[in-house]
C-alpha cells in the first residue's frame, strides 16, 4: 500500500479528520461515545477512524436507495483507501491513515464489506457454520482490526477476538429474532427451522414465542456461551490496560442473554434491555481480574475466521511511527460493541 499524499497527512489535517470521525460516534450513540472518552487519547484516535467509516459504509449500504450501487462506492472507496488515494472526506482520509499506520490487510475489511453485502441481500444461512460465516464478517473482522490497533498481532490473540466477535453477534441475532422476523428478515440457520417445523415466515407472524422459537432462542445462547469463555480466555495475551475494557463489553453483551433467559427466552413480544445500572455495575466489576481460562487460550481458531488471521499473517507488522497512537488499551471491545448496538438505536434512547 502506497502512502497517502503528504498533504492529507499532516498534524492538523489528521486531526481535524479524527475530530469529525469522533463526532459520528457522539452523533450515533451518545453511551457509547461517553464509554470511549474513558480510553486512552492515544488509542482513542484509531477506534473513531475504524468506527466511522464501518459506520457511514453500513449506512450507506442499508438506508440508501440503491444497495447495490453503494456497495461499489464502499468497494471503491476501501480500494483506494488502501492505494493512497482515499476520498476527500475526512472519514476516508482518516481511515486510510490507520490501515497504513497499523498494517492492516485488504481482506479484513473487504469481508466486512462483503457481509454489508450480505444484509443487502436478505441472505439466509443454512447451518450455525453459515451463521458463523456471516457473523465472522460482521462482526470478528472489527474484533481483528482492533486487536491490530492495540498492537498485538499474534494468532492466539486474534483467535480468541474472533470467537468474542462471533459470541456479541450471535447474542446481537438473538435479542432481534421478532424485530428481525416482522421486517422479513431471519439469521437463525435454516436447518434449525425445520427441526422445529418452522419457516421464516413463521415466526413473522408470531406475537409472542412459542415453545419452538424458546427452543431455538435457547439453543443460539448455547452456542454463544463457550465463544464467550473462549473470547475471554484472550484477555491474558493483551497488555494489562486493555483488559477491563474487554471485560466490561463482553459482560455487558452476554448480560443481554442473560435478560432473554430470564424472559423465558421470549425474543418475539419482547426486546431484550441491559439496564444503565446494571451496565455501570459490570464495567465496574471488569476491574477484578477473571480466572485466567487458559485451557480455551490455545484452542483453534474458528473455521470461519481461519481466513481473517491468515490475512494477518501474510503482512509485516508495521513499523514504528511518530504518529501512530501507542497501544495500551483495548477499543476494539468497545468498536464491536457500539458496531453491534447501531442498529438497535432509538430516539432518546441514550
Amino acid at each position: 500500500m502506497s502512502a497517502p499524499e503528504t498533504g492529507l497527512r499532516s498534524d492538523e489535517r489528521l486531526a481535524s479528520d479524527l475530530a469529525a470521525c469522533g463526532q459520528i460516534i457522539r452523533n450515533g450513540s451518545k453511551s457509547f461515545h461517553a464509554a470511549s472518552m474513558l480510553l486512552p487519547r492515544d488509542v482513542r484516535a484509531a477506534a473513531y477512524a475504524l468506527y466511522a467509516f464501518c459506520r457511514v459504509s453500513d449506512d450507506a449500504v442499508d438506508e440508501g436507495a440503491d444497495p447495490q450501487a453503494a456497495l461499489i462506492d464502499v468497494r471503491r472507496r476501501l480500494r483506494q483507501a488502501y492505494d493512497g488515494r482515499p476520498d476527500p472526506t475526512s472519514v476516508d482520509r482518516a481511515f486510510a491513515w490507520v490501515l497504513e499506520a497499523y498494517a492492516i490487510p485488504f481482506e479484513v475489511p473487504a469481508a466486512l464489506v462483503e457481509g454489508f453485502e450480505w444484509d443487502a441481500q436478505g441472505k439466509r444461512f443454512e447451518t450455525l457454520e453459515d451463521l458463523k460465516a456471516y457473523a465472522a464478517r460482521v462482526a470478528s473482522t472489527v474484533g481483528v482490526m482492533m486487536t491490530l490497533v492495540m498492537g498485538v498481532r499474534s494468532r492466539e490473540a486474534l483467535a480468541r477476538a474472533c470467537d468474542l466477535g462471533l459470541a456479541m453477534q450471535l447474542t446481537n441475532i438473538t435479542r432481534d429474532i421478532g424485530e428481525d422476523a416482522r421486517a422479513g428478515r431471519c439469521y437463525l440457520p435454516t436447518a434449525w427451522l425445520r427441526e422445529t417445523g418452522l419457516t421464516a415466515d413463521d415466526l413473522g407472524g408470531l406475537s409472542e414465542a412459542d415453545d419452538r422459537v424458546r427452543g431455538l432462542t435457547e439453543r443460539m445462547l448455547d452456542t454463544a456461551r463457550p465463544l464467550y469463555a473462549s473470547g475471554l480466555s484472550g484477555i491474558a495475551l493483551l497488555p494489562e490496560g486493555c483488559r477491563p475494557a474487554i471485560r466490561a463489553a463482553a459482560a455487558i453483551y452476554a448480560e443481554i442473554g442473560a435478560e432473554i433467559a430470564r424472559a423465558g427466552h421470549d425474543s418475539v413480544s419482547q426486546r431484550a434491555v441491559v439496564s444503565k445500572r446494571r451496565k455501570i455495575a459490570l464495567a465496574a466489576s471488569s476491574f477484578i481480574p477473571a480466572p485466567s481460562g487458559a485451557a480455551h487460550r490455545s484452542a483453534p481458531c474458528a473455521p470461519s475466521c481461519q481466513f481473517l488471521i491468515d490475512a494477518v499473517s501474510a503482512v509485516p507488522p508495521p513499523a514504528p511511527r511518530a504518529d501512530t497512537p501507542k497501544a495500551g488499551s483495548a477499543p476494539w471491545a468497545i468498536d464491536l460493541f457500539l458496531r453491534l448496538e447501531q442498529r438497535d438505536l432509538y430516539p432518546g434512547s441514550d
